[in-house]
């Protein structure tokens, strides 16, 4: 019997995914967006990003199969690892079962309120849910003010647009969001055969470096108005977004005109600093 057992563990994958996935009985939930790593010479690449030291608080969402999650323990003071997926625990506790210094919380990172997290995170490192990537960094950003840096891995096209400059087809709300804080960059490709299932899509690793506080919740609705109809004139995109007054269009043309910018200027043609300017001019 003994044989038997010996020559089934050996059949078992080095890989860590790999061996859960077989060990656990893990099926891949298209739904949930699920792509785990499986190749972990990636790790390498995410720790030097992320540069932790034994200071650091390290907010995971994802957890997944917990290849990430071992790699990341031994490197920083605390871990929380967040995962939504209930079919995925036993795999994440066998992979944080040596690590005292990890936390992990099953439920949805769009809902849990990360404010509660003890200790409060300082870096959010993770590999992203393709859907909810953009709106789970935009919610660490806002909610989590004593984070100052993010290492993610996301789709291409996600990462392009919270990266995208002034003028840029990808630049948008997401992006003028994420740059009123952080100084954010594309880090680097990720071939697509890092992952278990292949993707449709490419990825990318994305850095975020926090430089000023959250932006306030009246600066996100005015960013998000202005973009709402984003082949408007900037003035008409905020009167039909329904924000602000019935004189947000007068208003706004005026504040515009004290800025120096046209007064059809769109949302896409105005950086970060401006809308902060824009909101101060609106407030006068």
């Amino acid at each position: 019997m003994s044989a038997v057992a010996g020559s089934t563990e050996d059949q078992l994958p080095v890989q860590p995914s790999l061996r859960r996935i077989r060990e656990f009985n893990v099926r891949p939930k298209h739904d949930l967006g699920q792509n785990f790593l499986i190749d972990s010479n990636i790790l390498g690449v995410i720790d030097r990003l992320a540069a932790l030291g034994p200071d650091d608080v390290v907010l995971e969402i994802g957890g997944g199969l917990g290849v990430l999650s071992e790699h990341l323990a031994p490197l920083c003071g605390h871990l929380h690892v967040i995962e939504l997926d209930q079919a995925l625990v036993p795999a994440l506790e066998d992979a944080i079962s040596g690590s005292p210094n990890t936390s992990l919380h099953v439920g949805d990172a769009m809902t849990l309120d990360l404010t509660e997290l003890d200790p409060p995170p300082t870096k959010v490192v993770a590999n992203l849910p393709y859907g909810i990537a953009a709106t789970v960094v935009l919610r660490t950003v806002e909610l989590l003010p004593g984070v100052t840096g993010w290492v993610a891995m996301v789709q291409r096209e996600v990462g392009e647009r919270l990266a995208a400059s002034v003028g840029d087809k990808a630049y948008g709300a997401p992006s003028v969001i994420a740059q009123l804080s952080c100084e954010v960059q594309v880090a680097r490709a990720v071939s697509r055969n890092v992952f278990h299932p292949v993707p449709n899509v490419d990825s990318v690793l994305i850095t975020l470096q926090r430089v000023a506080p959250p932006p306030s919740d009246e600066l996100r609705r005015l960013v998000r108005a202005a973009f709402a109809h984003r082949r408007k004139a900037l003035p008409r995109s905020l009167a039909t977004a329904g924000y602000g007054d019935g004189e947000i269009r007068d208003r706004a043309r005026a504040a515009l005109e004290r800025m120096a910018l046209p007064l059809d200027v769109r949302a896409e043609r105005l950086s970060p600093d401006q809308f902060r300017e824009l909101l101060e001019e609106l407030n006068r």
